[in-house]
């Protein structure tokens, strides 16, 4: 029995040491794996920091920017006025007597030409006095003629044909009169071309002084403008212009064909003209326009937007793209400006053909800093 139990607990101890050594080992390899996840979480850690300090760096180091390569190409400097479009021929017509109008003959977009007949106002009274006043001048005529005859025979005396003469002459005097009265009836179109009003019906009274009608000849329109006193040793006839139709979206090239010299008293402005032709398209009178007239043109320029151009106590500079290597810098160079329009200023000196100047992303560079295009 006491074998046995001896037996028993060598058995329980070996059981026990089997049990407790198996433990170690196992202890032993977790301590070791968690020592290597430690060393490569420190690694990994490392290896990130690295990365993200070489990307910031080269972001530090290489600013964005945009260049354009300098070109010789035209530059123009233009005057922008409000203008309008006005006729040449534009006419506002009215009675040259009082009456009531009988019959209108034309309507508004009719085509019309000198001399045309567009209303006629009541001349009942006229027509009768010429129907009287014709038998009288008949008569007259018949005498005068007789007595013409006989004078040519050498029959009567000179006073009877002389009479005869005064009193037809101041018969057809009389006539002619009536005759004018009669016209001043009618009201007639002095031009050709488009009735574009008409502003009477039948059975009104027109007046001398009151618009009837309105007569456009759209074959001669022409685009006038006030500009500033300022500009009048600038702008002269054969000006290059531009003509911006808004209402159209639309714009012509042409020349200037009037520069006025007197200065208006009131506005300090002179008149400007330039002349439309047909075939640039359909226009009408007081459409408005935008006059944009040449004042100063180079033929050969430099040109940057004039927020490239900055200052400093020196003058003005640009920044200019500059190859060194396989690394691209932004150099500083002083230049002098010209005229400005729409945005775009003329280089006048300071640059050469070639030149790439930084236009977009200035105004974060310094000089030398390295730039990526």
């Amino acid at each position: 029995m006491k074998k046995l139990f001896i037996l028993i607990l060598l058995s329980g101890f070996l059981a026990s040491c089997s049990t407790g050594g198996n433990s170690s080992d196992k202890k032993a390899e977790l301590e070791t794996l968690k020592k290597q996840q430690a060393e490569l979480k420190e690694k990994i850690i490392t290896l990130e920091n690295e990365l993200a300090e070489s990307d910031s760096l080269s972001d530090f180091r290489f600013k964005n920017v945009g260049v354009t390569e300098m070109k010789n190409s035209p530059f123009h400097h233009y005057i922008e006025v409000q203008a309008k479009v006005e006729g040449d021929e534009d006419v506002l017509i009215s009675a040259e007597s009082m009456g009531t109008v009988t019959a209108v003959n034309v309507k508004a977009g009719d085509k019309v030409s000198i001399g045309q007949i567009l209303a006629q106002t009541d001349d009942r009274i006229i027509r009768q006095g010429i129907a009287e006043l014709q038998s009288q001048v008949d008569l007259i005529t018949q005498l005068f003629n007789k007595q013409k005859n006989l004078w040519d025979q050498k029959i009567g005396s000179e006073v009877q044909f002389l009479q005869a003469k005064a009193n037809k002459e101041s018969m057809d005097k009389k006539m002619a009169g009536l005759q004018q009265q009669w016209d001043l009836t009618k009201i007639k179109s002095p031009i050709n071309g488009t009735v574009d009003q008409v502003n009477i019906k039948v059975g009104e009274t027109v007046a001398p002084g009151l618009p009837a009608f309105r007569v456009v000849n759209l074959n001669s329109l022409k685009v006038v403008a006030e500009v500033a006193e300022s500009f009048i040793s600038k702008v002269n006839k054969g000006n290059d212009v531009i003509i911006y139709f808004p209402d159209q979206n639309k714009e012509i090239r042409s020349k200037l064909n009037y520069s006025g010299q007197a200065i208006n008293e009131l506005n300090r402005t002179f008149n400007v003209e330039v002349r439309l032709n047909s075939k640039d398209g359909s226009f009408n009178p007081n459409m408005v326009a935008v006059l944009k007239i040449v004042d100063y043109t180079s033929p050969n320029a430099f040109t940057v937007p004039i927020g490239s151009i900055q200052k400093s106590s020196d003058g003005e500079f640009v920044y200019v793209a500059t190859q060194d290597g396989d690394k691209t810098f932004a150099r500083r160079k002083k230049v002098s400006s010209g005229m400005t329009y729409n945005g775009i200023t003329e280089i006048t000196s300071g640059l050469d053909s070639g030149d790439k100047v930084i236009t977009f992303g200035y105004q974060n560079i310094i000089d030398g800093d390295m730039i990526r295009l």
